[in-house]
Formats: C-alpha cells, structure tokens, sequence
C-alpha cells in the first residue's frame, strides 16, 4: 500500500466534499487511482477529460505510485 497526498479542484472539490485528503492505496498507477476515487467520490468526469500533476508536475497517467506523492487531478476549466 502507498500513503499519497491528493487535492482536489473545481468540480472534483464539490464532488468529494474536501479540497484534499492523504489516502491509502494499492493503486499501482495515476489511472488506477483515479479510478478508485471515481468510486469512492462519484466523480462524474472521466481521466480522459483531466490533467493530472505529481509534486508540481505534468505527468503521464501510466507514472507509478511513490509513497507521499502529492497528487492533483486538474478538470477542464470554463471561462472568458
């Protein structure tokens, strides 16, 4: 299990009901994560319509877990 570090934005926030959150996971990649908390919170939006970023930086869905990651999953944003 990997303890990471995760914060949440926009529609992610209000679907989870927190901006953040450290959890444990057997997730061994971004994606699987992602999908574990596609359960847990119902978020509605697909990875495919995200960007994800660890500790500062782009990253590819496929990027191995590595304990204390900090890990922001960034939705489509709207405006003029």
């Amino acid at each position: 299990m990997t303890v990471v570090n995760l914060q949440y934005y926009a529609q992610l926030r209000e679907q989870a009901g927190s901006s953040g959150e450290q959890v444990q996971t057997a997730a061994s990649s971004l994606r699987e994560l992602y999908d574990e908390l596609r359960i847990r919170h119902g978020f509605s939006l697909a990875a495919d319509a995200l960007k994800v970023a660890v500790n500062a930086q782009f990253s590819a869905w496929d990027r191995p877990l590595r304990e204390g990651d900090t890990i922001v999953f960034i939705p489509p944003v709207a405006g003029g």
